[in-house]
């Protein structure tokens, strides 16, 4: 497959919104299923579209990300947003990855992964670093990840209703 990875334009962010609910459609039932709809709905609301459509606004509008989109034969399939987390400790973050299920195992999220890798360590970071969730809805971004050559550490976060 033919990829083109570009940066991200103002004109992308309805494309980027969508395909943003399409991708995250199955992690979301995933953390849904496990935490139980009320802390689930007490973290995203009733509506989580709304709430991460939000999240990936607050992310393509920050001057301090690089957001890049990755271009393949039908339109954009997928986006990647990293950031110099801190710059003193020499450490980034790839903070929100993308790729449109259509477009699932044609290894755009690691092109975009290693994208976003490269520009961390070409603006002086020496770590960079991912997080994703351990439930079977982020199994695909765990893959990435590690064919990226990122270090799974195995961590546990616990939520109760108060």
């Amino acid at each position: 497959m033919d990829i083109h990875v570009r940066p991200y334009r103002s004109a992308d962010e309805d494309k980027v919104l969508a395909l943003s609910i399409r991708t995250w459609s199955s992690v979301f039932a995933s953390m849904k299923q496990l935490l139980g709809r009320d802390i689930f709905v007490r973290l995203h609301g009733e509506d989580w579209q709304t709430y991460q459509e939000k999240s990936v606004r607050e992310v393509l509008a920050d001057p301090a990300m690089q957001v890049v989109v990755a271009d393949g034969e039908r339109g954009l399939a997928g986006f990647v947003a990293a950031t110099l987390l801190d710059p003193d400790r020499r450490l980034g973050e790839v903070t929100m990855l993308a790729v449109d299920p259509d477009a699932h195992e044609q290894g755009i999220g690691t092109v975009l992964t290693q994208h976003a890798t490269a520009w961390l360590r070409d603006n002086g970071m020496r770590v960079a670093m991912i997080g994703t969730g351990g439930d079977p809805g982020h199994a695909p971004a765990r893959r990435t990840y590690e064919k990226a050559g990122y270090t799974l550490i195995p961590m546990a976060r616990y939520f109760k209703a108060l």
